[in-house]
């Protein structure tokens, strides 16, 4: 027998199961109204009624339908209301520019856009045939018994496209299907050991590779779900006194908010021998790992992924074999990116164009780029997702990831194409030549450094290139650093050997990512 795998799987079950019990505690600071708190039955019923409200607006089975939102009860409902019901679901960074979120809604094709309050005024220029704001009673008009359509799955559908920058300057949409989204939830339940005994704080931006499938997986076992609109060390120690929190996902620069607020945090650090924060972006230092450990009590855990592989890749937690050894030794051991997913095949590219390539096959492989088949002929080349990053693999089989061989650099655990970033320093009339790379920081992981020559005769300041940069791009992707040079070093083809700009700032480190 089989019966196709479906997003809707996930709330069915929660439904049916744990109807009753508190599925969602919405952020209490939301824009218009927060939802507060909503058992799994009253999640159910609000994405059915989204779903009939699509049916309503004539939003067929495959429509794209956008939605630019912090995180909320109702973008986590989304997930089911409009991926559950047959339609394509495209979450969109809330940190982009209009200029950014308009290609994106152009780009997928999207008729419908769901608008958080707080950037209604600022997204106002931004259309689709249909747009709301979340929390108007208009997104959601249609009689409280309402049903919608019903939908025969087919596992190999696109459930969302979750855009990503990549190596050009105009992100790809990455088609993630049910099946990806399925298998995705699961195994990554399964090595976390998520029970229906767990609290999920939702540090992590929904939007951000579907949560890394967490909204999924929760939903199914029928664990609380806490949102968290906006980070802050502070009200995360807050979030997991109150609300009893077991389990997070985070970038680097979450654990260092949340070790900065522990410094001056009165009484005994909560969550202690009980939170496990599950971290990806980047690889943290052997300190962070030890500091998690030590002063917050944590459990620390790392995996690797990509938002074209729904992500997991790769688990690091620490096993059995590793009690014995000095804590200095199993942070380490914790800083590698970690051994395969179950169902994941990796290996490590020998060819020649592409040697040291960390390559992948698994079930959580994208079906493709979206309207960009070169693109994705290019990445699943050889019945191999190529991920673009170097590394190696283990006699143990674990993988260490230790270059990223595409220009994206990796700060706060958001992505950003370094070629996009110098498009927009170029186009400043005093700058004749740029390279943007990636250095590290102790905060973010990496941040951005630009090194800038400039025109003849032209004089600019490192804080102008700034400001230039944040009012023609996302802030997050604005260098933090520029430094002037004469000259930067080609080969004898015109091309920038970005590894060799690096190299003076990676000096002394084992991987060149941080």
């Amino acid at each position: 027998m089989i019966v196709p795998f479906s997003v809707s799987d996930f709330i069915d079950r929660a439904v049916q199961v744990y109807g009753d019990r508190i599925g969602v505690v919405d952020e209490p600071d939301q824009p218009a109204s927060s939802l507060g708190e909503m058992t799994y039955a009253e999640v159910g019923q609000r994405a059915r009624l989204q779903a009939a409200m699509l049916d309503r607006l004539g939003i067929d089975v495959g429509d794209r339908v956008a939605i630019v939102s912090h995180n909320s009860a109702r973008l986590l409902t989304a997930f089911f209301g409009v991926c559950g019901s047959g339609r394509v679901l495209v979450p969109v960074n809330f940190r982009l520019r209009p200029d950014e979120v308009r290609y994106i809604v152009e780009h997928s094709g999207a008729r419908v856009l769901f608008v958080d309050p707080e950037l209604a005024e600022s997204l106002g220029d931004v259309e689709a045939e249909f747009t709301f704001v979340l929390g108007d009673p208009a997104s959601i008009d249609v009689p409280i018994d309402a049903e919608p359509r019903p939908w025969e799955p087919d596992e190999n559908a696109t459930a969302c496209i979750n855009y990503t920058s990549g190596t050009t300057a105009r992100p790809k949409g990455v088609q993630i299907t049910h099946r990806n989204i399925w298998v995705n939830a699961v195994t990554f339940a399964m090595h976390a050991t998520v029970s229906d005994r767990d609290v999920y704080l939702h540090t992590l931006p929904m939007f951000h590779a579907n949560g890394w499938g967490m909204p999924f997986a929760m939903t199914g076992l029928g664990v609380k779900q806490v949102v968290l609109r906006k980070v802050d060390g502070a009200e995360i120690l807050r979030r997991v006194r109150d609300h009893g929190v077991t389990v997070m996902c985070a970038a680097p620069a979450v654990a260092a908010a949340v070790l900065d607020a522990a410094q001056t945090w009165e009484g005994e650090i909560p969550g202690r021998d009980r939170v496990r924060i599950i971290m990806a972006g980047a690889p943290p230092p052997t300190k962070t790992i030890r500091r998690v450990q030590e002063e917050l009590g944590w459990e620390f855990i790392q995996i690797y992924g990509l938002t074209e592989t729904s992500p997991l890749l790769t688990f690091n937690r620490t096993r059995a074999e590793w009690d014995h050894l000095p804590a200095e030794e199993r942070a380490t051991l914790l800083t590698r990116a970690g051994a395969p997913a179950l169902g994941v095949r990796l290996k490590i590219s020998e060819d020649e164009q592409n040697e040291g390539e960390v390559l992948a096959r698994s079930n959580v492989v994208l079906e493709g780029y979206w309207e960009q088949p070169e693109e994705s002929a290019r990445a699943l080349a050889d019945g191999w997702f190529h991920t673009g990053d170097g590394g190696t693999i283990g006699d143990d089989g674990y993988l260490t990831i230790s270059d990223r061989k595409k220009d994206v650099i990796i700060t706060g655990g958001e992505n950003v194409s370094s070629i996009e970033v110098e498009d927009v320093i170029f186009s400043h009339p005093a700058v004749a030549e740029v390279a943007v790379i990636g250095i590290p920081s102790e905060k973010w992981g990496e941040t951005i450094l630009a090194l800038v020559v400039l025109a003849e005769g032209e004089q600019v300041t490192e804080a102008e290139l700034i400001a230039w940069c944040k009012e023609r791009a996302a802030g997050y992707k604005a260098p933090t650093v520029i430094e002037f040079r004469d000259e930067l070093a080609r080969t004898a083809t015109g091309k920038l050997q970005k590894f060799k700009l690096r190299a003076p700032y990676w000096e002394g480190r084992d991987r060149q990512v941080n």
